[in-house]
């Protein structure tokens, strides 16, 4: 049982052919068949916990953002252009107090995300986690999307604005861009708190998609014994 179960994980895992992986999971002998596919939800269920709170905790500390230069919320494009500009005005130290303040809000929220990752692992069925195992490299990640976008800007926004506010940074970022929007025929949404959301959850998802990546290829990164005899053990059957 053992040896059809880890090679029916593995061509779940890395077949190139969902066509063929399905033919393998039909081969089995139907009184596994349950059982198997319960152990493949729970073991990616249990890397998916893993690594959604690996991200957040990392995205929620101090810097979490700001010194993540792949994460770190800068002004909007049509801002950017301007910055030299309002610096030679005065407002550099305006500017970067907002920056700052910006991603301070995105570290304070991202703590938020961990119970709604969660909840949305426990929903997830096993007809879902086979889909996720065959559906490509991010197909955890894209699952998250679908699943909870919605529940994590209505958990961020409170959070960030509140955050925002304590600093004052909404008030840095109506004076940079009061002043810009006197001079641009293009003028910028002072909606500070959303554009901060919206960034702060796509720095939650891409940090997420890191963690997924760490878990399907780096066997260092299966951490507990459900996850190393989900994975590792497949794995193990192609050397």
């Amino acid at each position: 049982m053992k040896r059809i179960f880890t090679v029916s994980l593995f061509a779940v895992l890395v077949c190139s052919s969902c066509e063929s992986a399905q033919q393998i999971l039909n081969n089995l002998p139907q009184s596994g068949q349950t059982t198997n596919a319960m152990q493949i939800a729970a073991g990616l269920k249990e890397a998916l916990t893993i690594g959604t709170q690996n991200s957040t905790g990392r995205l929620s500390a101090v810097n979490g953002f700001f010194a993540n230069a792949a994460l770190k919320i800068l002004m909007p494009p049509e801002a950017q252009k301007v910055e030299s500009t309002l610096r030679n005005l005065g407002l550099g130290s305006v500017v970067d107090k907002a920056v700052l303040s910006m991603n301070r809000g995105a570290e304070e929220a991202a703590s938020a995300a961990t119970p709604i990752f969660v909840n949305a692992i426990k929903q997830m069925t096993i007809t879902d986690a086979i889909g996720i195992l065959r559906g490509g490299d991010f197909a955890a990640t894209n699952y998250f999307k679908q699943k909870t976008t919605a529940a994590l800007t209505e958990a961020f926004r409170p959070v960030i604005t509140n955050s925002l506010q304590k600093v004052n940074a909404t008030k840095y970022w109506s004076d940079v861009f009061s002043t810009y929007n006197k001079f641009s025929s293009t003028p910028v949404n002072t909606d500070l708190a959303g554009y901060v959301t919206e960034k702060a959850i796509a720095g939650i998802f891409h940090e997420v998609s890191l963690e997924e990546q760490k878990i399907r290829q780096d066997p260092a990164a299966r951490v507990t014994d459900l996850l190393k005899a989900v994975f590792g053990s497949a794995l193990a059957q192609t050397k």
